[in-house]
């Protein structure tokens, strides 16, 4: 059996990549998907303490391990909320993580948002008013020391975040002069994120690529319905999901595509190849219609942040405090 392609990481690790997402997934459902993924070669697999499924998680794992993998074939990625980025709450969080999937170590930690909430009060702490309240205090510095020193308790092998632009990854990187591993970002055709790419690359920060199909945040037609991906697809024999896959694993991302249906499981895992006509024939879908569809300042309710300088999120009234003073962090 295959078990896909890996990519060398700055430590000169290898990320699986294609791996499994977990997000949005309904209860009872990512047990039996993790299983059914690991039985068809995943070694991959994405977690998050907000999906609040990682406990369906480790039931799964107890059914694979060591019976079908050993732990160390698998590499297994999580994330902090935003109400622990707070040091003595992110070490909190990561022991109710490893207790949740029943393992003494995660592969990869990362910072799940570039945003702090008020910790003590939940997973999504509001005021009288309804709104979240953010956690102006603690910078992205902060919370970045506070996993590079999880790191060295050897619970987490590897450390990176998620949703950072380069901004925010050159203000941790001169702060601490520790550079994440990993970004993981919302990355399919419609946003390509050029600057950022680069970015990355230049620096060896490994991007992983969440939503690579797309999401209906904005109600707009699914990617996976554009006639230019239903085209390829059926030239190449292939599902227009796999198709997708192949653009990011193209740019050189991991990819974590989300699914419980075991048909699909199954075929986002086989990777295709695209002709470099067809990839720069996908590309210029974004070129023509970029769309992020992740932004929580349009959340209900909003997080009232601006995280990555987009239109719509020009009425939010704090920016992220990535190593400054709270008032770094107040109105733009």
């Amino acid at each position: 059996m295959s078990f896909g392609n890996t990519i060398k990481l700055l430590s000169g690790a290898s990320i699986p990549q294609i791996g499994l997402g977990t997000w949005l997934s309904k209860p009872h459902e990512v047990e039996n998907a993790v299983e059914i993924a690991i039985r068809n070669g995943y070694r991959h697999l994405d977690l998050a303490q907000i999906y609040r499924n990682q406990d369906e998680v480790g039931r799964a794992l107890k059914k694979v391990i060591p019976s079908v993998v050993k732990r160390e074939d698998l590499w297994i990625t999580s994330k902090l909320w935003n109400s622990a980025h707070q040091p003595e709450y992110a070490a909190e969080e990561l022991d109710l993580t490893l207790s949740q999937i029943g393992t003494d170590y995660l592969d990869l930690y990362l910072i799940h948002w570039p945003v702090a909430f008020q910790p003590g009060k939940g997973l999504f702490p509001k005021s009288e008013d309804g709104a979240i309240l953010l956690d102006l205090e603690t910078s992205l510095v902060t919370t970045w020391k506070a996993l590079i020193n999880l790191q060295k308790t050897g619970k987490v092998k590897h450390i990176g975040v998620s949703n950072f632009t380069v901004e925010h990854l050159e203000g941790i990187i001169k702060a601490t002069g520790v550079k994440p591993e990993v970004n993981q970002v919302e990355a399919h055709p419609l946003l390509l994120q050029d600057n950022l790419v680069e970015y990355c690359k230049k620096e060896g920060i490994h991007l992983t690529a969440y939503s690579p199909l797309g999401n209906n945040l904005k109600n707009k037609p699914k990617l996976t319905e554009h006639p230019l991906i239903k085209e390829i697809a059926q030239k190449l024999g292939a599902t227009e999901a796999q198709v997708l896959i192949a653009w990011g694993a193209k740019r050189g991302y991991s990819v974590i595509p989300k699914s419980v249906q075991e048909d699909r499981i199954k075929s986002n895992f086989k990777q295709v190849e695209l002709s470099e006509e067809d990839y720069n024939r996908i590309t210029e879908i974004g070129r023509k219609d970029y769309t992020r569809f992740n932004i929580p300042n349009h959340y209900n309710p909003s997080w009232n942040i601006n995280l990555f300088g987009e239109p719509e999120e020009a009425t939010a009234a704090h920016a992220v405090n990535v190593s400054g003073s709270p008032e770094a962090a107040n109105k733009l």
